[in-house]
């Protein structure tokens, strides 16, 4: 199928946009990757300190230079759903490198925390910023040159974006990346949502709200609705980072240890040391990047993609915008019905013919780039397959599903539910926004009404409670941006803001905090950028002026409100000192300092990453 004139045409303006950036990365990917096996640069005691800890066999193996030694970077923690089954996936992969002739370490461990958690707590104040220090505590771990290749063990939110640009860092060397998998359905999501809601309204209380939500999230595995953390599972497949079929294998079943096994084979066949060197550097390319984006839209996934994905690609010298991710909506049709977009959940996804169908049609439609490396071999044709647990419990590859099990959860692309993916780009007066409605109603894609505005979400929900919100209005959240104190998703206001939808009023969020891949059936303008905490135009906004946001034309915009006289209006400031302490957010000063706009990747790195 001959590419679509869109994707060829923003992967062309990609190129050309990072060619110096992207030439200078891969110069330095280069020179690392020349002397071959790093172990051979280090000095005798350096060596030892390395494998003193080994058994005998892996400690002769290390002594030479032929053997490939695996790092293994793990976001293990027992707290975590999704990060759980990874306590026991250490030991599966040394004993199949072992096996397969290689020796496996574990290099690090990297933070890992649950926005579910920390959801509308202090500690989401940190959230964003632990995806750069899950990098570098990556790197720390694979600086000691002990590695030929590396398997990264992370599921969540911002724990993949993390381990990517960690990967990208160490382009030289091969990297796979090995899932957990979501946990088994629970609660029906949208039933969730309903008690949630009655929860907000005071229709029932504590006791059965937390009955509810322990009957959702219920298990080891990821949380099922399709948000951050599932977004990042279709990202590392249809880029190429996992092995075909991995990304929704529920945990600790013999196909999810079967297929770490395989991971854990092919990242030591493909090392400098073997005939299929495939340093991830290379393999993610501007291709690779943009197969990412059509995906991202192709399944309705989480705005937070739209800073993660700009920050993935820096760290491998690609410069991706906004501009680009809008340009790619505009073409590319939403094939899936997950939630909080539909009913079902990831594991109907999955049923339905999960990522090898959904890959098939968008090959087939000419919206993906068919001629990429990938960590299974040469081209994305190797993804149209799926992973079945062979009698003798080995895994063998079989063509994917030819047609959807179930085309309310997952449509062929001539059956698409919407023409574009939903991930909309906004430009007007506030500056540059994001917003996801492939949840939200048609008429409710463009709301006029007053801003009433707020400096934290605490104070909205107040005023909710008092009874003061029964009114059209867009609720202003601002002071949530990177610089502010740190740009936590604001979730939690998504029941009291669907309770006053519901209830007829025209309603709507404009905030330079995030809301998450959770984001529904409410209009919600987030990432706006440049931030309030900057003297961004959000912190000229007062109350009662007349905002617009329409999603279909792509603009936010003041309304009633002279060029002249916006010109002149002075931006608030607000005292943040109280979000700047306690929970560690006092460590954190000098990303908060360092910290991009958003549209940038919101990352600490600088430009050059």
């Amino acid at each position: 199928m001959t590419l679509h004139d869109r994707v060829a045409e923003v992967t062309e303006r990609l190129r050309v946009r990072s060619r110096a950036k992207r030439t200078a990365y891969l110069d330095r990917l280069r020179r690392a990757g020349e002397s071959g096996p790093r172990r051979s640069t280090l000095s005798c005691g350096n060596l030892a300190h390395g494998f003193a800890a080994c058994g005998l066999s892996d400690k002769a193996a290390l002594k030479g230079d032929v053997v490939p030694n695996l790092a293994i970077v793990t976001a293990y923690n027992d707290m975590l759903s999704a990060h759980q089954p990874f306590e026991v996936f250490p030991e599966k992969i040394k004993q199949a490198a072992r096996d397969a002739g290689g020796v496996a370490q574990v290099a690090a461990g990297v933070p890992a925390m649950c926005d579910g958690v920390t959801q509308g707590q202090p500690g989401m104040e940190l959230s964003l910023f632990s995806r750069d220090v899950i990098a570098m505590s990556a790197a720390v771990g694979l600086s000691h040159n002990m590695f030929d290749a590396a398997v990264f063990l992370g599921v969540c939110d911002k724990i993949v974006p993390g381990l990517v640009i960690a990967a990208l860092s160490f382009g030289h060397l091969p990297a796979i990346f090995v899932p957990a998998g979501p946990m088994t359905s629970g609660l029906p999501n949208d039933e969730k949502a309903r008690i949630r809601q009655l929860y907000a309204e005071g229709k029932i209380g504590r006791d059965e709200l937390l009955e509810a939500e322990s009957k959702s999230y219920h298990g080891p595995g990821t949380c099922t609705f399709y948000g951050t953390a599932n977004s990042n599972q279709m990202l590392m497949e249809i880029m190429g980072l996992h092995l075909p079929g991995a990304s929704f294998i529920n945990p600790n079943t013999p196909l999810r240890d079967a297929l770490t096994v395989e991971a854990t084979k092919r990242a030591l066949a493909i090392t400098a040391l073997g005939n299929a060197y495939t340093p991830v550097g290379e393999m993610i390319d501007e291709r690779a990047v943009v197969n990412g984006v059509v995906g991202l839209h192709a399944t309705g996934g989480s705005t937070n993609h739209a800073m993660h994905l700009v920050a993935m690609a820096a760290a491998a010298g690609i410069t991706l915008t906004w501009d680009d991710l809008s340009d790619l909506s505009d073409v590319v049709p939403l094939l899936c019905r997950i939630y909080p977009n539909g009913l079902a959940d990831v594991n109907h996804f999955q049923a339905a013919g999960g990522m090898g169908f959904l890959i098939s049609e968008l090959l087939d439609a000419g919206l993906l780039h068919g001629d990429v490396t990938t960590v299974w071999g040469q081209g994305l044709d190797l993804y149209r397959q799926e992973p079945k647990l062979s009698e003798d419990g080995t895994v063998t590859w079989q063509p994917g599903a030819a047609k959807s099990h179930d085309e309310t959860v997952l449509a062929p692309a001539a059956k698409a539910f919407s023409a574009n993916g939903g991930l909309k780009m906004l430009d007007g007066d506030l500056g540059k926004a994001v917003i996801k409605i492939s949840a939200v109603k048609p008429e409710r894609h463009v709301i006029e009404a007053p801003a009433v505005i707020f400096h934290s979400q605490d104070d909205l929900m107040a005023a909710f409670k008092a009874g003061e919100l029964e009114k059209d209005f867009i609720a202003v959240v601002r002071f949530q941006g990177p610089q502010a104190i740190g740009m936590p998703e604001l979730h939690k206001l998504t029941p009291p803001l669907g309770v006053l939808q519901d209830r007829g009023f025209k309603v709507a969020l404009v905030t330079d905090g995030r809301m998450s891949g959770a984001s529904g059936k409410v209009p919600a303008a987030i990432h706006v950028t440049p931030e309030a905490a900057v003297g961004g135009p959000i912190a000229k906004l007062r109350d009662g002026d007349m905002l617009r946001l329409d999603a279909v034309a792509g603009s936010l915009t003041v309304v009633g409100v002279s060029a002249e006289d916006w010109q002149a209006r002075e931006a608030v400031t607000e005292d943040l000192t109280e979000s700047h302490f306690g929970l560690g957010r006092e460590l954190f000063a000098p990303f908060r300092a360092a910290a991009g706009p958003a549209d940038l990747g919101a990352h600490v790195f600088g430009a050059d990453v």
